[in-house]
């Protein structure tokens, strides 16, 4: 299991409605091309968000399912990527100081072929992908901020 966490200059609700707007998906979650539907219940659970990822003209379309939603400081998602496989990955939020979040990324390859092809190697692509995934999301929720 990849483990990733960073503290983001912005309250916990701050960075969770980053989280809860599916259309930004794209945006900050590293290898997500392009999003193309998202349910309108999306964060709740059992709702989806409908995603390409990967580059054209191999990038794969599938779909990633909310598990678990407490707002403001745990969302957790079945995230698709079928044939390669899918992984559950658990963001949890929680306040530090005055207006600052640390947020931690914990993902695990659940199901297919990913399942089953774990080394270090796999583990650190893993680990700095969730590490630049959390400085997109950081970008995001802290601009959101300064707009206010």
């Amino acid at each position: 299991m990849a483990i990733v966490e960073k503290v983001i200059d912005a309250p916990p609700q701050q960075v969770f409605n980053v989280l809860a707007d599916g259309w930004t998906y794209s945006d900050w979650v590293v290898g997500t091309a392009h999003v193309r539907q998202v349910d309108d219940a999306w964060p709740r659970v059992g709702s989806q968000l409908h995603h390409r990822a990967g580059p054209w003209p191999f990038s794969l379309q599938d779909s990633s399912t909310v598990l678990a939603c407490e707002p403001p400081h745990k969302l957790v998602i079945r995230a698709g990527l079928w044939p390669a496989g899918e992984a559950i990955v658990v963001f949890t939020l929680e306040p530090v100081g005055q207006g600052a979040t640390r947020v931690r990324i914990a993902e695990d390859f659940a199901a297919g072929p990913l399942r089953w092809v774990r080394n270090k190697l796999n583990d650190l692509v893993l680990h700095q992908r969730n590490k630049e995934t959390l400085n997109r999301l950081s970008d995001i929720a802290t601009r959101q901020k300064d707009d206010r």
